[in-house]
């Protein structure tokens, strides 16, 4: 039982996050070149909060009960790019960092092999 579960969740997995868009978008921006995007991606959360702002007010009214789900999937995406936008900014930093580590270790690689080359000098040619 417990492996058709876990399956059937690993399936769902799957699917949700090579088909639906704020998924796939979240993707993009979790790539290195996109985690600038991170901050201003966090804006699209707000159409979402409208949809939900919009739905809770017509479920006050008396609207079907099925908004629930809809104000549910609309505050929950919010949530994904209210949360991108640090995280974005988190993984940045860290990407940025490695990277002038990597530049600094390539460097002084380089400085220590120069140092290490003994010139010839015109004395030591016999």
């Amino acid at each position: 039982m417990i492996s058709l579960i876990w399956t059937l969740s690993a399936h769902t997995r799957y699917y949700l996050r090579r088909y639906m868009p704020t998924n796939r978008l979240l993707d993009a921006i979790r790539r290195r070149r996109n985690l600038k995007w991170g901050i201003p991606a966090m804006l699209l959360a707000v159409p979402y909060l409208l949809i939900a702002s919009i739905c809770t007010n017509a479920l006050d009214q008396g609207a079907p009960g099925w908004l629930h789900l809809v104000v549910l999937w609309a505050v929950w995406n919010a949530m994904k790019f209210i949360v991108m936008g640090p995280v974005s900014l988190i993984l940045l930093i860290r990407a940025r960092t490695q990277e002038a580590i990597a530049r600094h270790r390539d460097r002084q690689a380089t400085s220590d092999r120069s140092k290490s080359q003994v010139p010839m000098t015109v004395g030591a040619a016999r």
